[in-house]
This record gives structure tokens, sequence and C-alpha cells, in this order.
């Protein structure tokens, strides 16, 4: 998924890319401390931009790949739901689409961690299936590259 940029006055979005920070940062457990105090907050019925987000970035901190899964799983539901116009209104330039790619990236890398390719598979091929929406750009290039590799990882198996 492509870095999120607050819209004005959406304190949660602002709260998750606090997180994110920490995360980025090294501190795993202080982002993995808030993010679980904001999802306390939004829970399964919040909005669809805030929960997508927040699991995606939750699953990067997450140090059990069942735990990573599950939040996978949690962001895919969640950008199931997603409407292109709330997206547009957070971000102009930003198309539900477009979050497909990174998200089957994701759930295929933690089914390859979990030892379970055939799954791994499915979702490097839905990954694959998504990748039109992507521009050529930096962010596409290392979707792309990460397919490439996870790829590889799981043909050496």
């Amino acid at each position: 998924m492509t870095d999120m940029q607050e819209a004005p006055g959406d304190v949660v979005m602002t709260r998750i890319g606090q997180a994110m920070m920490l995360l980025h940062g090294g501190d795993r457990e202080e982002a993995r401390n808030r993010f679980a105090a904001l999802w306390s907050e939004i829970g399964e019925r919040g909005e669809a931009l805030h929960r997508c987000t927040l699991a995606h970035y939750m699953a990067d901190a997450q140090d059990d790949a069942g735990d990573e899964l599950a939040w996978d799983l949690r962001a895919l539901a969640a950008a199931d739901g997603l409407r292109q116009d709330r997206l547009t209104a957070h971000r102009a330039s930003l198309a539900v689409r477009a979050f497909y790619p990174s998200l089957h990236l994701n759930l295929a890398a933690d089914y390859a961690k979990l030892h379970r390719p055939a799954e791994a598979r499915l979702h490097l091929d839905r990954a694959h299936a998504a990748l039109d929406v992507l521009n050529d750009d930096a962010y596409g290039n290392d979707i792309r590259e990460a397919l490439r590799r996870l790829e590889r990882q799981l043909d050496a198996v």
C-alpha cells in the first residue's frame, strides 16, 4: 500500500501515521501498542480506510507470522469495503484498486512464512492480476520486485 498522507481533520490517520513513524524507526513494541489502542477505538466496524490502513501496518509490527497473517487478512477485508469517493477525499491520487497488489503480496509472504505455498501462490497470482493499476514509479517497481523475489523464494522450496 502506498504511504498515507493526512487528510485535513482526519485525526485517526494522523495517529496511524505517528505509530507508523515509530514502526519505521524501529520501536515495534510502542507502534504495536499504539496500533492496538487505535484498533480498540475503531474496531471491526470503523471506517474502512482507517481499518485497512491500521491493519496493514499492524501486520508489519507483528513478531508472529500467524498474527501477521490475521492482520493482513483484516486489511484485505477492509479494502473490500473501501469506497473510491472516500479514498479520493483522503488523497485525490489514490485508487482503491492500487491497494490490492501490496495487500496480496503481504498475504503471499505471510503464507510463505507459514510454509503454506499453495496459499502463497494464490495470493501471488492475485497480486500479479492487480499490477496493471500501479504506475511505473518507485512504489510500483518495489512491489513488482518484491513479487519476483517471493516467487524465486517459493520456486527454491
